[in-house]
């Protein structure tokens, strides 16, 4: 399988079938953590390659599928492009990491149940988060048509015809499917192939890549001559990497010394890149790519470095303790069941920012009409006219009220 050009994501509210439309489509199974597999649900983002293939004596879409022979006439399939998946949890308590994930999808598949009312809070979040990261390649899978009726489902279309209006994915095609029998399957990814494509990329910038997890690969108890050295995954937004190249990590590592306490960059060397379940030597954008590095192995575990920004040594945007934003607010708080309207930003308060795949929080110290400055708790590397999201914590909530454009 080539390296994946274009990344995917999916976004909706808890339980509606997002891991399993992902698994229907790819045969990976995203949930690995113990914590998932254990409760049943999305916690961390997965990742998962789909080669889409094409059979010659069909047209669409009836053409397309993931088979090496074609599901009808079992002619051999010819592929015509392979697509990286970010699959996003769905609980309110994670909606950081979905806006993490958010960040390097280039399209998204909102995921909306029959079986349900729509919209659920979640639903309107993750569709309301979409449309703050500036995703407008939008696609709706109709999950679980084989739980009602023809005429429940034919209600249900009219309720997301009605929630989607005024927004973002207003013109988005609606495909019902069912993801256990894979009825539809192949009219998802004709959708797909039509309405989410492949960006144009710039490989002469300076490489940039959003970290979106990292890792300690080595198992317990691994002779010391066989560790690998610490890896770090995400998505390339520009330029290209190569084997045997420096790094460098924004913002780096958390230092303390003399009784202060400050960020510094981490450089190390690329000893192997990871794309489309192979080692290549040299990676582009799009998709979702592995860096195994140098690093001591325990810098990485646990997605120690999710949030920071790889790049060439002093090519890198700045690392910002504070953010001015100029900032845009909804006018009322999504998420909840009841309407909330959204408060002006107050000195003093608190607020969860989003940046890149980076979480933080911060202190605002300034508040204007449309200008705050905020202290970050920890800093991001970001640069002038990035977006960033901002989260207000109500009824013990982090929830979305609006973003940013940093000064």
């Amino acid at each position: 399988m080539k390296q994946a050009e274009v990344n995917v994501g999916t976004a909706g509210h808890i339980d509606h079938g997002k891991t399993t439309l992902v698994k229907s489509l790819t045969g990976v199974w995203t949930d690995k953590h113990s914590e998932e597999i254990k409760r049943g649900i999305t916690i961390k983002l997965g990742y998962a390659d789909m080669e889409v293939k094409k059979c010659p004596k069909h047209e669409p879409p009836e053409a397309y599928s993931t088979e090496k022979n074609c599901p009808i006439c079992r002619s051999k399939t010819e592929s015509i492009r392979t697509i990286s998946f970010v699959d996003a949890p769905g609980h309110e308590m994670l909606m950081a990491t979905m806006l993490s994930g958010a960040a390097i999808m280039d399209g998204a598949i909102l995921v909306i149940a029959t079986n349900e009312e729509c919209p659920q809070p979640q639903t309107k979040e993750h569709l309301m988060a979409l449309e703050i990261i500036g995703i407008k390649k939008v696609i709706i899978a109709q999950t679980k048509i084989d739980l009602v009726s023809g005429e429940n489902l034919s209600r249900n279309y009219e309720q997301i015809k009605k929630f989607i209006k005024g927004t973002c994915a207003e013109n988005a095609p609606i495909i019902p499917v069912c993801a256990h029998t894979k009825a539809n399957i192949d009219v998802l990814i004709n959708a797909i192939q039509d309405f989410i494509p492949t960006p144009k990329r710039d490989l002469e910038k300076p490489p940039k890549m959003y970290i979106a997890r990292s890792f300690d690969v080595n198992l317990p108890g691994a002779h010391p001559e066989k560790l690998c050295g610490g890896v770090v995954g995400g998505s390339l937004i520009q330029g290209k990497f190569k084997v045997g190249e420096e790094i460098e990590i924004r913002p780096g590592q958390k230092i303390e010394h003399g009784g202060k306490t400050f960020w510094q960059p981490i450089t190390t060397t690329i000893v192997s890149l990871h794309a489309g379940g192979k080692q290549v030597e040299e990676v582009g954008p799009g998709g979702l790519i592995g860096i195994g590095t140098k690093l001591d192995p325990s810098m990485t575990k646990a997605d120690a470095l999710v949030g920071g920004v790889v790049g060439k040594p002093g090519q890198l945007p700045p690392t910002r303790e504070s953010l001015t934003l100029e900032t845009h607010l909804l006018e009322r708080v999504v998420g909840l069941l009841e309407e909330t309207m959204v408060e002006p930003i107050k000195a003093g308060e608190q607020l969860m920012l989003n940046v890149g795949t980076a979480t933080t929080v911060g202190d605002v110290t300034n508040a204007k009409k449309d200008e705050i400055i905020i202290k970050l708790k920890i800093p991001v590397c970001a640069e002038s006219k990035d977006r960033v999201a901002i989260s207000r914590r109500i009824k013990a909530r982090w929830r979305l009220i609006g973003y940013g454009i940093i000064k």
